[in-house]
């Protein structure tokens, strides 16, 4: 499969580069530890960018980057963060142990609207949730493109 597109670089501090990535993977929305660590780096620009994350880092000011790189409870829960979501990514699913012969098919769900996250507002009610539910039970079904990182 092929990643629908790459994370656009962000300059970060080596000790947490990989913030970008977990940025630009809806998988920050619906991991509360990820979210928090998001808001801890600047609780008002968190609420300021509309919980986007990517927005976040473009904007927080790199001394505070720089200072909590160097933070060792920051970079604890950012490292917790960092596992849970490289367990997710990585972990064999239910349908990689059912269908392993179609593991490297493309899946397609076509709706003309999806409710992923506040920020994309590409729906306007229940089917557009619905649909965004069906996109993340395909994730974490492994029926997905969720191996490669990133996907949004």
């Amino acid at each position: 499969m092929h990643t629908l597109f790459r994370a656009r670089q962000i300059p970060l501090p080596a000790a947490l580069v990989r913030l970008s990535e977990l940025a630009h993977n809806l998988w920050y929305s619906w991991n509360d530890s990820a979210k928090s660590l998001f808001a801890e780096i600047d609780a008002t620009l968190w609420d300021q960018c509309q919980h986007n994350p990517v927005r976040l880092l473009i904007e927080a000011p790199n001394e505070k980057l720089e200072r909590l790189a160097g933070n060792g409870d920051f970079l604890r829960r950012y490292q917790a963060v960092i596992q849970q979501y490289d367990d997710y990514m990585e972990r064999q699913t239910w349908f990689e142990r059912q269908y392993p012969q179609h593991v490297h098919q493309a899946v397609a769900y076509f709706s003309a609207e999806f409710g992923f996250h506040e920020l994309l507002p590409i729906y306007s009610g229940g089917l557009g949730v619905l649909a965004g539910d069906h996109c993340k039970s395909a994730s974490d079904l492994g029926c997905a493109a969720r191996r490669h990182r990133p996907v949004v």
